[in-house]
């Protein structure tokens, strides 16, 4: 929880996100991600200053629950004083004790954003997923909260000026909108007028163009005319067995011996990597998330 300090921004957490992604689509399914089309609304987890505070803290861990399709998961918090922003005893469960930081009982708004990514941890421990690391575990925490309906809670308890700054989760605040915006894509729900932080629409708006960005990326059809000049430059390598001048770009070639030389290339949306023959205009679906592709390879 950045409060009051330094704010870290950009893209630094980024491959470890499209990884969280991945894997999400891998261990939920599609059919499963589907089932959060639906983000959390403002109204279910609204807390007023005149809420009682036990109580509305209850209330919106219930909501969380419900969200997360945690039916049989009884949360019960608290408040004390702690460095982070919230903690989890991740035990066998049904009941599992959530501690906030004491800062949240006059800072109540924000409430549904700890619980948020607290009750996610429940729901990965449950699924037992989990990455190597403290740090890329929570990062995989964050992108799973804000991917599947609840995470826009976190950035919009992003707020920064001049003297003071507040920023929960792990994720920057335009990492946190490259989630989102992944998630607006595929769903077409746009989560921005529900923002009460201009910084966190703004946070949003340089995701959503990181986002579009990886749909126009070759051998997609919407790559721009320099990303195509660079990939036939590529490919011409790839055909001379020679390695390309640019180890940096996302897609990579490799000879197949039952066919034609194969291009592979992460989705757009999952960003699991897809393979298929460099032979023009090609139609691939990605078996994970199920997008259709047009790609000229």
């Amino acid at each position: 929880m950045a409060n009051g300090g330094p704010v870290e921004h950009g893209y630094p957490h980024l491959d470890t996100v499209r990884a969280s992604i991945t894997a999400l689509y891998r261990r939920l399914s599609y059919d499963t991600v589907h089932t959060f089309a639906t983000s959390v609304a403002p109204a279910d987890v609204a807390f007023a200053d005149v809420d009682d505070l036990h109580l509305g803290a209850q209330r919106v861990a219930r909501e969380m629950v419900r969200h997360y399709h945690l039916p049989d998961a009884r949360m019960i918090v608290g408040f004390r004083e702690m460095t982070h922003a919230a903690h989890v005893e991740l035990a066998a469960g049904p009941e599992y004790f959530i501690e906030l930081n004491d800062r949240f009982r006059t800072h109540r708004r924000d409430i549904g954003a700890a619980l948020a990514h607290e009750v996610m941890h429940v729901l990965l421990h449950r699924l037992d997923l989990s990455f190597p690391g403290i740090r890329d575990t929570e990062i995989l925490t964050d992108t799973a909260a804000a991917y599947l309906g609840a995470g826009w809670l976190l950035l919009d308890a992003y707020r920064e000026d001049g003297a003071t700054s507040q920023k929960l989760g792990y994720l920057t605040p335009e990492e946190f909108g490259y989630v989102l915006a992944k998630r607006a894509l595929v769903f077409g729900e746009d989560p921005s007028v529900w923002f009460t932080s201009p910084q966190a629409y703004t946070a949003y708006t340089k995701g959503m163009e990181l986002a579009r960005h990886d749909a126009r990326q070759p051998p997609l059809t919407a790559a721009g005319w320099a990303g195509r000049r660079r990939y036939a430059r590529d490919r011409r390598h790839a055909q001379d067995h020679r390695a390309p001048d640019d180890p940096g770009v996302p897609y990579s070639f490799a000879p197949d011996d039952r066919g034609p030389l194969r291009v592979a290339f992460p989705c757009p949306t999952c960003h699991q990597r897809i393979r298929v023959p460099v032979r023009g205009r090609v139609r691939a679906r990605c078996g994970l998330c199920r997008t259709v592709l047009e790609c000229d390879t």
